[in-house]
C-alpha cells in the first residue's frame, strides 16, 4: 500500500530515485511536490555528493535540505549482490525509477530498461545524462556548467563586448530536472492510455540547446552569429539594470514612445527634450549613452521607492531582488510561495515551495528532507515485507549502509 494522506494528483504513485546532486533529485521534488511518493536510494557507501556540500553534517547540509522535501530515504549498499537484490524488489513495487548516475552504471548493475521490464512489465524508466544515453557522446559526464556551455547558452551571457559571463546558478539541473518530470507524467498518461511503460531518454545538453531561442538559427537567417550583450532588447530601450542607492538595482523595460516619456517625467525632464533618445530607433542608436546618463539618475534614488513611482505611472520598474528580499517579500508569503516544513533539526523551516496553485486536490507539503536511512523500516518492514531480524541481519553485514 501507498500512504495517499498527502493527497495531489499524484497521489498512489510510486518513484525510485536513484540520483545524486541536483538534476535527478529535482525531477523527485517535482513529482513529490505533486503527491508522488518518492523514495530515494542512498548508502554511506555511495553517499550522495549534496549531503555533504555546506562544510556540515549528512543529515543538515544546506544544498540536501533545500531540494529534498517530502523525499524518503532509505539506506542499501548497491555495490554487493544483497544489495542490488533488494534494489530490484523495490523496482517491482515502483511506478518510475529516475536515475541520473554515471553513464554505463545502470546497464553493469543489471538496472537497464530491458532488465526493468523484466521485474515490471509496465515500469518507466527516466534516465537523466549528459548527452544521453546512447550515440557519439553518450559515454560522458558532467555538471551544470558543462551543459550551459555546450548548450550555447553560457556564450549568450555577459556584456557586450566582454568575456562571456556564463550562469553561477545550475540551471542546467534544475531544466534538466524540469523536463524528466514532466516526460515522467506524459509517460504515465500515456501508461493509463495504453498499460504499457516507456523508457526516457533525456540529454541534459539538448534540454539546455532548447533554451536558446531563436539565436539557434539566427545566423542562417541574418549572418550574424549572437554574442552576449548584456541586457539588448531589439524592440525595446532602455532595457537593462541599473545601479540605485546603497548597493540596489533597477530593472526598467520600455517598450513604448509613450512610457518613456513617463519615465523622463519622473527621472529627468530633461532627457524627454534630448533628440538622440527622442524615438525608439535614435534610443537604441545611442543606448550606451543612454544606458550611462540614466544610471547616473537612478543612482540617487533607493530602488523600490522609484520602482513604485515609476509602474504608477505606466513604466515597466521593479527592484532586483536579493536572496534576502525574497526572503522577506510579502507577496511570495501572501500568495503561498513559502511552505513550512518539519525538519529534524531545526524543527519546523520555511521552504520554497511549488510554483503552481491547484484546485481542489493539492498535495501537502509539510516534511523536509530526510536523515539518511530514515524510512529503511517503513521500505524493508511494510513494502518488502522483511522481518526485523532480516533487517537487522543486513544492516550487521552493511548490505544496508
Amino acid at each position: 500500500m501507498i500512504d495517499t494522506s498527502r493527497g495531489g494528483p499524484l497521489a498512489g504513485i510510486r518513484v525510485l530515485e536513484l540520483t545524486k546532486v541536483w538534476a535527478g533529485p529535482y525531477a523527485g521534488k517535482l513529482l513529490a511536490h505533486l503527491g508522488a511518493e518518492v523514495i530515494k536510494v542512498e548508502s554511506m557507501t555511495n553517499l550522495d555528493e549534496m549531503r555533504a556540500y555546506g562544510g556540515v553534517d549528512i543529515d543538515a547540509a544546506p544544498y540536501f535540505l533545500s531540494i529534498n522535501q517530502e523525499i524518503r530515504s532509505v539506506q542499501v549498499n548497491m555495490k554487493t549482490p544483497e544489495g542490488l537484490a533488494l534494489v530490484k524488489r523495490m523496482v517491482a513495487e515502483a511506478d518510475i525509477v529516475i536515475d541520473n548516475i554515471r553513464p554505463g552504471a545502470m546497464e553493469r548493475s543489471g538496472l537497464d530498461y530491458a532488465s526493468l521490464c523484466r521485474i515490471k512489465p509496465d515500469i518507466i524508466q527516466v534516465s537523466i545524462k549528459m548527452w544521453g544515453t546512447d550515440g557519439p557522446l553518450g559515454y560522458q559526464t558532467g555538471y551544470a556548467p558543462c551543459f550551459a556551455a555546450l548548450s550555447g547558452l553560457t556564450a549568450l551571457v555577459g556584456h557586450e563586448g566582454e568575456t562571456p559571463k556564463g550562469m553561477n546558478i545550475r540551471y542546467g539541473d534544475s531544466s534538466a530536472g524540469a523536463a524528466a518530470a514532466l516526460a515522467a507524467v506524459a509517460a504515465l498518461h500515456h501508461r493509463e492510455a495504453t498499460g504499457e511503460g516507456q523508457f526516457i531518454d533525456l540529454s541534459a545538453v539538448e534540454t539546455m540547446t532548447s533554451l536558446v531561442g531563436d539565436s539557434l538559427f539566427a545566423y542562417s537567417l541574418t549572418g550574424h552569429v549572437p554574442e552576449a550583450d548584456g541586457n539588448f532588447h531589439p524592440e525595446m530601450c532602455p532595457h537593462g539594470a541599473y545601479p540605485c542607492a546603497g548597493t540596489e538595482w533597477l530593472s526598467i523595460a520600455v517598450a513604448t514612445d509613450g512610457e518613456w516619456q513617463a519615465l523622463t517625467r519622473i527621472l529627468a525632464p530633461q532627457l524627454g527634450e534630448e533628440e538622440r533618445f527622442a524615438t525608439l530607433a535614435s534610443r537604441l542608436a545611442h543606448r550606451h549613452a543612454l544606458d550611462e546618463v540614466l544610471g547616473r539618475h537612478t543612482r540617487r534614488h533607493a530602488a523600490a521607492p522609484l520602482a513604485e513611482r515609476l509602474r504608477q505611472s505606466g513604466v515597466p520598474a521593479f527592484r532586483c531582488q536579493s536572496s534576502l528580499d525574497l526572503c522577506s517579500d510579502e507577496y511570495l508569503w501572501g500568495r503561498g510561495g513559502y511552505r513550512m516544513v518539519s525538519d529534524h533539526r531545526t524543527g519546523s523551516r520555511p521552504i520554497i515551495g511549488p510554483a503552481w496553485r491547484m484546485q481542489p486536490d493539492e498535495a501537502k507539503v509539510e516534511r523536509g528532507a530526510p536523515l539518511l536511512g530514515e524510512d529503511n523500516a517503513y521500505v524493508y518492514r511494510d513494502i518488502l515485507g522483511l522481518t526485523q531480524p532480516e533487517i537487522d541481519d543486513l544492516v550487521a553485514r552493511k548490505v544496508i549502509d
